[in-house]
C-alpha cells in the first residue's frame, strides 16, 4: 500500500498536485483522473523504459497506452529527438484529448513536455520523474524545451503538467553520479531562500548520499515546496522565479562549452553556484560554507578550463540576458538570493579569466 503526501502548485485553473511517496508505481496512485481521454503515450528512454514502463500501466487502468523510447543523454535533447515524439503522435492518430506521459529524468521530461506543448497547440501531459534532479527541479514548474548548439534550453515553451507523480523508490536504481547531480539542485534551494533547510542538509548530507529513504523524502518534499511557492508567485519568470537559476548562468555555459553531456547538469550548476557566490561579494565564510557542502556531496566546486572569451560568448546566450546585458542570480547572504544586472564586472572577469 502506498503512502504519499501532496504539494499543490497554485496556478488558478491550471493548478496541479505533486504527489510524493513510495510504492506509487504498480497502481499505487491512480493517474486515470488526470487523463482526459482514453489514449496515452508514454515517453521514456532506453535506460528507464525497461525498468519502469510496464510498472506505470497499472496506474492507467482502462486507458489505451502506446509507448516510445528515446535515446539516453543530454546530447539527445534536440529538436530532432522531439520530432520522433510528434511523429509517433501523428502515426497513432492522436487527438487533443491524448495525454503524453514523461517517464524518466529531466531530459525526457523537458522534451516530452515541449512535444505536448506543440502538438495540436497543446495536449495534456503528466510527469513521472525517476531521477533526483527531475524530482526536485525540472518536473515542477512547466518549463519545457530542448537545447540548441549555441545554448541550453533556448527552444521551448511553458506548459504545466496535469500532475507530477514522484515515486521515491525509483531512486534505488539511480547511479551514484546521478544522485549527486540531483543533490546540487537540492542544495540550491537552501542556498537561495531557506537557510534552515541548508543547515538541515549540512547535518544530513551523508544520509542522503546513502539514499536513506526518510532523508530523501524530506529533501524532495522541501525542494518541491520551495519551487511550488516560487512558481505560483511568478509562473513565467518575469521576476522572482529567476532565483531558481542560481548558478545556472555559469553552469549552462559550462555545459555548452564542454558539449552537452560531458558534465551532468547538476555538476555544472554546483561549480556555477560557487562562481555566483564569489561574484556576489558575500563573506568568504559563507562562500566556503556553500563550497564545503557541495564538496561533501562529491560535487565539483571549480569549473573546467574554459577560455574567457568562450565564457562570455556562452553566457551571452543565456535566456536572462536583456538588451545585451548579463544578469545574474546573486546572494545578499546565504539563504537570500536576488536577480540583478548590477555586479562587479572586474570581479566577473577575474572569476572567468582565472580559469582560462
Amino acid at each position: 500500500m502506498s503512502v504519499h503526501s501532496t504539494i499543490t502548485v497554485n496556478l488558478g485553473n491550471r493548478s496541479y498536485p505533486i504527489v510524493i511517496g513510495r510504492k506509487l508505481l504498480d497502481g499505487g496512485f491512480d493517474l486515470s483522473d488526470f487523463v482526459t481521454g482514453s489514449d496515452c503515450l508514454i515517453v521514456s528512454n532506453v535506460t528507464v523504459a525497461p525498468l519502469y514502463r510496464d510498472r506505470v500501466r497499472p496506474n492507467l487502468a482502462g486507458k489505451k497506452i502506446t509507448a516510445i523510447e528515446l535515446p539516453d543523454g543530454e546530447s539527445h535533447k534536440t529538436i530532432a529527438t522531439m520530432q520522433t515524439i510528434l511523429d509517433q503522435l501523428v502515426a497513432t492518430g492522436a487527438n487533443r484529448d491524448t495525454t503524453v506521459i514523461a517517464l524518466g529524468g529531466g531530459v525526457v521530461g523537458d522534451i516530452t513536455g515541449f512535444a505536448a506543448a506543440c502538438y495540436m497547440r497543446g495536449v495534456s501531459f503528466i510527469q513521472i520523474p525517476t531521477t533526483l534532479l527531475a524530482q526536485v527541479d525540472s518536473s515542477v514548474g512547466g518549463k519545457t524545451g530542448v537545447n540548441h548548439p549555441q545554448g541550453k534550453n533556448l527552444i521551448g515553451a511553458f506548459h504545466q503538467p496535469e500532475v507530477v507523480m514522484i515515486d521515491t523508490d525509483t531512486l534505488t536504481t539511480l547511479p551514484d553520479r546521478e544522485l549527486k547531480a540531483g543533490l546540487a539542485e537540492v542544495i540550491k534551494h537552501g542556498a537561495i531562500c531557506d537557510l534552515q533547510f541548508f543547515g538541515w542538509l549540512e547535518q544530513n548530507i551523508d544520509a542522503l548520499l546513502r539514499k536513506d529513504p526518510a532523508a530523501l523524502a524530506h529533501a524532495i518534499s522541501r525542494s518541491c515546496e520551495v519551487k511550488a511557492d516560487v512558481v505560483a508567485e511568478d509562473e513565467r519568470e518575469a521576476g522572482r522565479r529567476a532565483i531558481l537559476n542560481f548558478g545556472h548562468t555559469f553552469g549552462h555555459a559550462i555545459e555548452n562549452c564542454l558539449g552537452y553531456g560531458e558534465w551532468l547538469h547538476g555538476e555544472a550548476v554546483a561549480a556555477g553556484m560557487v562562481m555566483a557566490a564569489e561574484l556576489s561579494g558575500i563573506a568568504e565564510s559563507e562562500v566556503q560554507r556553500l563550497r564545503s557542502l557541495l564538496q561533501r556531496a562529491d560535487l565539483p566546486t571549480v569549473p573546467p578550463p574554459i577560455a574567457a572569451d568562450d565564457w562570455m560568448r556562452a553566457m551571452g546566450m543565456d535566456k536572462k540576458v536583456q538588451q545585451k546585458r548579463l544578469r545574474f542570480v546573486l546572494l545578499r547572504a546565504l539563504g537570500d538570493a536576488h536577480f540583478t544586472a548590477s555586479f562587479d564586472v572586474d570581479r566577473l572577469r577575474q572569476i572567468v579569466g582565472s580559469e582560462a
